[in-house]
């Protein structure tokens, strides 16, 4: 089992910024992806941006230049930075964790969701 904890959303005005952080711990593989998805109201999940198993990054493309993920390895976190936020991030984010054996998918896991509300 892995347990994905997140902190940082809550409230911003339009314009405003917020990063957020999500801890992973127990049965990580030492291959494994992370990233950020996030569903809105009335809307399918999305990916917001996420680290491949190459290293590289994608992200969704309203966001780009907006948000930066990063990651601490050794801590098994990673982070999400959202700047010149707009009402439309308004959404819950998820964190998720995909382990890998030789480049094959094992198990992904979820973690609870952080609110990101963002007020014109």
């Amino acid at each position: 089992q892995v347990q994905l904890v997140e902190s940082g959303g809550g409230l911003v005005q339009a314009g405003g910024s917020l990063r957020l952080s999500c801890a992973a711990s127990g049965s990580i593989f030492s291959m494994n992806t992370m990233g950020w998805y996030r569903q809105a109201p009335g809307k399918q999940r999305e990916l917001v941006a996420a680290f491949t198993r190459g290293g590289s990054t994608n992200y969704l493309d309203s966001v780009k230049g907006r948000f930066t993920i990063s990651r601490d390895n050794a801590k098994n976190t990673v982070h999400l930075q959202m700047n010149s936020l707009k009402p439309e991030d308004t959404a819950v984010y998820y964190c998720h964790l995909i382990n890998y054996y030789v480049y094959t998918m094992v198990n992904d896991y979820w973690g609870q969701g952080t609110q990101v509300t963002v007020s014109s």
